[in-house]
């Protein structure tokens, strides 16, 4: 991601991250992070709590503090305009606004696979694809079970999270910022992020919800939030932290942000070449990291299809 966006001149800033344990069972809780990124090449070590002071003197770390050197930012909307254009380059075609209302495998997609679709103003057209993947995000589940069999279909879950601004200038740490995991946790914490001017805002928190549509941002949240982020930057001003925005994360289970513990591993980023469906991946419960990660998404998808 890096070397494209040298590459490509789109702006990043590889700041660095925290996870923070205020307590034992939180510290143990790092570790087994530690050690998963390990397993997967993810370099990350832990520092001292002197160090951690010395750096960020406004982060309160009462036990662990374990640093991700390589985690960075990167101006969304500029990397997502490169990959429109380098797409459309490539001979690709965008249609925008445009609702897919029904894929159908042709032979089990030995033949292809017909998609109907309506454009907002009620025209219908269709198209065969060879090859169908699915990365419809927050309505991939539904149809990803338009297609296959009942007893392979999947139930989504929808957690909007919603987003809180800073308005001072103190204090602002250079690092983002994240509470030790919790096992079986939807998400990751109120956490501290950035954006490329350095604004911090916090979030996402969780609150689940039926509709996925359902972007409005609950003012009841910010005191919850407002503690959590307390329990790591004490000197927060309260009275500065402002409701912002909402998003939602398409999930497979109220518990799959973390892992689970007894082996169960993580529930996400569900990437599959469906059998008995020739030419059909799946990409179900992609989540915020998606959007960083779309590159290696991307090589596996080719893998899956191609190798």
């Amino acid at each position: 991601m890096y070397d494209l966006c040298e590459k490509q001149g789109i702006p990043y800033r590889n700041c660095g991250k925290w996870i923070l344990a205020q307590d034992q069972q939180q510290h143990e809780q790092l570790e087994r992070t530690h050690e998963f990124t390990k397993s997967i090449g993810v370099p990350t070590h832990f520092i001292s709590l002197a160090e951690a002071r010395s750096r960020e003197p406004d982060v309160m770390a009462r036990n662990a503090v374990l640093e991700s050197p390589t985690t960075g930012i990167v101006d969304s909307h500029t990397y997502m305009a490169y990959l429109e254009s380098d797409f459309q380059s490539k001979g690709g075609d965008l249609a925008c606004h445009t609702r897919v209302d029904a894929a159908e495998p042709l032979s089990s997609g030995a033949h292809g696979y017909k998609i109907e679709t309506s454009s907002p103003s009620g025209e219908s057209s269709s198209i065969t694809a060879e090859t169908l993947i699915n990365s419809a995000g927050l309505a991939a589940i539904p149809l990803s079970n338009s297609i296959l069999p009942s007893h392979r279909h999947m139930k989504p879950y929808y957690a909007k999270g919603s987003y809180y601004s800073y308005a001072s200038a103190h204090p602002r740490p250079k690092m983002l910022i994240y509470p030790a995991p919790t096992t079986g946790a939807a998400g990751l914490g109120t956490h501290l992020t950035m954006d490329m001017t350095g604004a911090i805002r916090f979030g996402p928190d969780v609150e689940w919800v039926d509709d996925p549509n359902d972007l409005s941002v609950n003012a009841e949240r910010l005191s919850p939030a407002l503690d959590e982020i307390k329990t790591y930057l004490p000197n927060i001003q309260r009275e500065k932290v402002m409701l912002d925005y909402a998003g939602i994360r398409p999930k497979l289970g109220k518990g799959s942000a973390v892992a689970r513990g007894k082996g169960d591993g993580f529930s996400d980023f569900y990437i599959k070449k469906e059998e008995g469906f020739e030419g059909f991946i799946n990409l179900l419960g992609i989540e915020s990291p998606g959007l960083t990660s779309s590159l290696a998404i991307a090589d596996m998808v080719d893998g899956l299809l191609y190798k």
